[in-house]
């Protein structure tokens, strides 16, 4: 039998790893910290077998060349090792990760993409880093697009992780699956339209993001300053708001959000709520417990962990 035993949503920062000495406000950074360790502590206890990794892209495992809305890696998993985060070769639950792409396609739900030698950023390998540290588990990862629109819409994110749910719980050989979602919460990367670059910095970043394939290495020096340029914009009432429907087991509700108003309301990096919002279907809205929220401006990101136990679902259910 396999079944889905726990599920966690949680922020990422690059800048965690590169600039801590640098993050003034220290207090919430630890808080911040913290909770990612306790979020790991009770993945550790709920004993997975594999962890179903939801992240984001960000131009260094995929190109404008081709970026599908999904992705599924069925084989070979490397992370590209970028801002301190893990490098190499990482664990695929194979069997697992080529039932499910093949389930939604037969089932004709879905087409997804898949890759048999997927290349991940930190947008997965941060939750590697601080979620899976010392658990002996293999992953199947799954990049959603959230930066080279148009983005799969957020009605549809929820319908693949419904999917995915009934794929995982077919699935005949037995496993413990946990879900991480990786990324948000509000946030305002300096990031172009792809399609409408303004000036020498959006040119820039567009080229590095067409033609980075082989060497994104060299243009990274230069995303860095533009991105360590920029100026926070958080949107802290949002982030309340979306993790309030998280602990309600209401994150769905987000769908009536379209990606133009997402943005708008909550920054481009909160596209990347797609994932939280994917992880809390794969959970079937499971009611969540926030274990920290901290605006954190050096990070350029709200932060946030939660942890979604499909156990307060069963119970609460019963008579």
């Amino acid at each position: 039998m396999t079944e889905i035993v726990l599920g966690v949503g949680a922020s990422h920062s690059t800048l965690m790893n590169t600039h801590w000495e640098e993050t003034f406000h220290k207090d919430r950074a630890e808080r911040f910290r913290d909770a990612l360790r306790s979020a790991r502590d009770e993945l550790a206890a709920v004993r997975p077998d594999t962890v179903i990794l939801v992240g984001s892209n960000h131009f260094r495992g995929f190109w404008l060349d081709l970026i599908p809305s999904f992705t599924i890696g069925v084989g070979e998993c490397i992370a590209s090792g970028e801002s301190g985060t893990p490098k190499g070769s990482q664990p695929v639950d194979v069997p697992l990760a080529r039932y499910i792409a093949n389930s939604l396609v037969e089932g004709g739900r879905f087409d997804v993409a898949f890759s048999a030698r997927l290349q991940i950023d930190h947008g997965q390998s941060h939750a590697i880093q601080y979620l899976l540290d010392g658990l002996e588990v293999e992953i199947v990862p799954l990049v959603v697009n959230v930066f080279a629109p148009p983005l799969p819409t957020l009605d549809r994110c929820e319908q693949l992780g419904r999917a995915i749910r009934d794929a995982v719980l077919a699935f005949p050989e037995g496993r413990r699956v946990a879900v991480i979602g990786s990324g948000g919460l509000s946030h305002r990367l300096p990031w172009p339209d792809w399609r409408h670059p303004q000036g020498d910095d959006e040119e820039f970043m567009v080229g590095a993001w067409l033609n980075g394939r082989d060497d994104w290495q060299d243009y990274d020096a230069r995303r860095r300053e533009i991105i360590r340029a920029a100026e926070a914009a958080l949107n802290p009432e949002f982030d309340d708001e979306f993790l309030s429907l998280v602990e309600r087991g209401q994150t769905h509700r987000i769908t009536e959000y379209t990606t133009e108003t997402l943005e708008k309301t909550a920054g481009n990096g909160a596209q990347e709520l797609r994932t939280w919002l994917l992880t809390a279907a794969l959970l079937d809205h499971a009611p969540a417990r926030r274990l920290a929220y901290e605006p954190m401006p050096e990070w350029l990101t709200g932060m946030a962990v939660a942890v979604l136990d499909p156990a307060r679902t069963t119970q609460e259910r019963q008579p």
